[in-house]
C-alpha cells in the first residue's frame, strides 16, 4: 500500500476518528486533559505503526502530562482501536503534540501587529489609493 493512496487515506481518518471516540468516551488516567483532541492520524504502509497527532488546550505542563497519560494508556486504546477497526494488524501507537494551532495563533498575531503598524493594508485601501484601477491590467481593466 502506498503512503498517499486512497486506502492509506481511509485507515488514517478512521483512525483518527476511533481513537478521538475512545478518547471522547473517557481515559481514567487524570492526567489526560478534558480539552485534549486527535488532529490527525498517520498510520504507516506497513500498518505496524501509527503516529496520534494531539492538540492540547491549556500551558506545557497540561501537554506533557496529556502526552504522559495517553503513553501509559497506549495499550488499552490499541485493544479497543482493534474491537472496532477492523485491520490485519493493529498499529502501535505514538503520540506526538501537535503544536499546529499554537502556530497559526502567533501567525495571526504577527499579521495583526504587521496590519496595525500599516504594513498590510485592505483591498478597499488599495484600491482608493490607486484611484480603483485594476493594477494588473487583467480583464477587470478596462482599455
Amino acid at each position: 500500500m502506498k503512503k498517499g493512496s486512497i486506502k492509506n487515506t481511509r485507515i488514517n481518518a478512521e483512525v483518527r476518528k476511533e481513537i478521538q471516540a475512545i478518547l471522547m468516551r473517557g481515559i481514567k488516567d487524570p492526567r489526560v486533559s478534558p480539552m485534549a483532541s486527535i488532529t490527525d492520524a498517520r498510520v504507516t504502509a506497513d500498518l505496524k505503526y501509527c503516529t496520534v497527532y494531539v492538540s492540547v488546550l491549556g500551558d506545557e505542563q497540561a501537554v506533557a502530562d496529556t502526552l504522559a497519560g495517553l503513553k501509559s494508556a497506549s495499550g488499552y486504546i490499541r485493544r479497543e482501536l482493534a474491537h472496532t477497526v477492523n485491520l490485519r494488524i493493529t498499529p502501535e501507537l505514538r503520540f506526538v503534540a501537535d503544536n499546529s494551532m499554537s502556530y497559526g495563533v502567533h501567525i495571526e498575531s504577527i499579521l495583526g501587529e504587521l496590519k496595525e503598524a500599516g504594513g498590510m493594508g485592505s483591498d478597499e485601501e488599495n484600491e482608493e489609493e490607486n484611484g480603483g484601477e485594476d493594477q494588473d491590467g487583467g480583464p477587470d481593466s478596462e482599455e
